[in-house]
């Protein structure tokens, strides 16, 4: 028999905790002991909505929570039958919103094969090469600055400027816009910080960022059109694919997603690296014994035990089985990165952080299939680089207090982490 829409109304919720605001709050150790019991038990689980306090949707009658590594990478790769372009979060959100804030990432084919085959030309090898050098650069500057302090904030001193400096010098962003495009780009993953927000409705303050972004990227566009330079906004102006090229609105787009998604995830993995190299002094020693050789393996761990998106969202295309559920077409379908990452079905004593994991083949970066993440290579040399530079020159850097976590439910956010070391020493 197909299931209905009436017929979710007689689906019993799941008894463990994945909707509210407390479950998000609370810590990853707290939130993988859930995770643990429902790999174990109930790996495709039905869960009542999310709160969010963004925008509530009558017709939301729940999410399939997918836990298990295998069943992440099923889902990731049956794109027929799971699509993107309902929504990659949690939190039903209008549709103008979904394609302001969401935009590629929330495609589907035949129009993300368009699209990405378009960006895939202009991420080319001479791209990558380019902005190597600025990366190690901005690396040497930003632990200039603290070098000879001893003790900082590693978010807004370190983590924050990293990943946006080094966006914003590939795209092209020249420094009279870079204030605006780097806080504007904090509403998309914060609009549950009451401090960031200072009083402004969630909504409409996403809506107000999403418009600042799209002028300025605009703005940068028509530039380019007529005067192409040698950055990554140039090449996606100038891209063509058999006699095709992407419209200004999908350079908008992408443009938002680089800002977003480019910056928070390389932000979060630096300030839950330094912690995990904090907690486990062993791993830190094992990895300065030979920096250079052991740091490319040390970063897939670090990504793995970070994770710093930690859910994706697809929506079922059509009445289909996962995992031994009946699964009604138009039920949101939610991946759980964080509790894969940690399924010892797939990683050998996954509770360990161990620098030496090989193979690692971690889905921090997704699943794979066709919304394989385009950024996974700058990603890596960001963490890498910025890594060496403080481990080689503050080598005793740790956390000092106790972070100070986000609530959300989509990035492992560090809002604060203050840290301690050696200062530097002019010779």
């Amino acid at each position: 028999m197909t299931a209905t829409a009436l017929d979710r109304d007689d689906r019993p919720y799941d008894p463990a905790d994945l909707s509210s605001e407390a479950f998000w709050s609370s810590t990853a150790a707290e939130r993988e002991r859930t995770f643990a019991t429902l790999r174990a038990e109930r790996p495709v689980s039905w869960h009542r909505p999310v709160e969010n306090g963004l925008f509530t949707d009558p017709n939301d009658q729940g999410f399939w929570a997918v836990t298990r590594y295998d069943h992440v990478v099923e889902v990731t790769r049956r794109h027929e039958d799971f699509c993107s372009g309902e929504g990659i979060v949690f939190e039903s959100l209008p549709a103008d919103v979904l394609e302001a804030g969401q935009g590629f990432i929330a495609m589907d084919p035949p129009r993300h094969t368009r699209v990405r085959k378009l960006l895939t030309a202009a991420f080319t090898p001479r791209q990558m090469a380019r902005i190597t050098e600025r990366i190690d650069a901005n690396s040497r500057a930003v632990v200039d600055a603290i070098a000879s302090r001893g003790a900082v904030d590693l978010v807004p001193e370190v983590s924050a400027p990293i990943p946006m400096h080094n966006i914003c010098d590939m795209v092209g962003v020249p420094p009279e816009h870079r204030r605006t495009v780097a806080h504007e780009a904090q509403f998309a993953g914060g609009w549950r910080d009451e401090r960031l927000l200072a009083g402004a409705d969630p909504l409409l303050r996403l809506l107000e960022a999403a418009e600042a972004m799209r002028v300025v990227a605009s703005e940068l566009i028509a530039e380019r059109r007529t005067a192409p330079t040698d950055d990554l906004l140039s090449a996606l102006a100038t891209a063509e694919v058999d006699g095709e090229a992407l419209t200004d609105a999908e350079i908008v787009s992408f443009f938002g997603l680089l800002m977003v998604a480019g910056n928070d995830t390389t932000r979060q993995s630096i300030s839950h690296a330094i912690l995990a190299l904090t907690e486990n002094p062993d791993q830190r020693a094992w990895l300065l014994e030979d920096l250079d050789a052991r740091l490319p393996v040390a970063v897939e761990e670090l990504v793995r035990w970070s994770t710093p998106i930690m859910t994706f969202r697809r929506t079922a295309t059509r009445d289909c089985e996962l995992g031994g559920r009946q699964v009604t077409a138009g039920d949101k379908v939610v991946l759980f990165y964080s509790s894969a990452n940690f399924d010892a079905a797939a990683f050998d004593h996954p509770e360990r952080l161990d620098l030496s994991r090989h193979p690692n083949k971690h889905l921090a970066f997704g699943g794979g299939g066709v919304h394989h993440c385009l950024g996974i290579q700058l990603a890596r040399r960001q963490l890498a680089s910025i890594l060496r530079e403080l481990l080689t020159r503050l080598p005793d850097v740790r956390a000092d207090g106790e972070p100070t976590y986000g609530s959300g439910n989509f990035f492992h956010a560090v809002l604060s982490l203050p840290v301690c070391f050696t200062p530097e020493t002019t010779p």
